[in-house]
């Protein structure tokens, strides 16, 4: 089961992304735009999400993916990490989060954090 640290490595691990405390929290940005959280008790991780994609989620695996009330109205979702398969999957959630972040330089020098199999 994935845990806070292994969202931090994971995280910094992709590139030009830096980790910065904000609303007392850890965040994870990429060029400075913000593409994950370690929220409350660091047992979930909050990330980017198209809206339509993100409703679809929530219905499909409810026990893994949740919509925060105050995020409601913002294209993220929350994702229990105990509910993660595995590191693999952590990773996946991440860097597709990042790429919904990172400017289009970053896009093109990463070509191999482009999009999934299957998109």
């Amino acid at each position: 089961m994935p845990d806070a640290e292994d969202v931090r490595r994971i995280a910094l691990s992709l590139p030009d992304t830096t980790e910065k405390t904000a609303w007392s929290m850890p965040t994870f940005r990429v060029a400075g735009k913000m593409f994950a959280t370690l929220p409350e008790d660091e047992t979930s991780i909050a990330v980017r999400c198209p809206k339509e994609e993100r409703d679809e989620l929530v219905l499909a695996e409810p026990e893994k993916f949740w919509i925060a009330g105050h995020e409601a109205q913002f294209a993220w979702v929350r994702a229990r990490l105990a509910a993660l398969e595995d590191e693999a999957e952590l990773r996946d959630i991440l860097a597709d989060s990042w790429r919904q972040a990172a400017p289009p330089r970053l896009l093109e020098a990463h070509p191999e954090l482009g999009r999934p199999t299957g998109e």
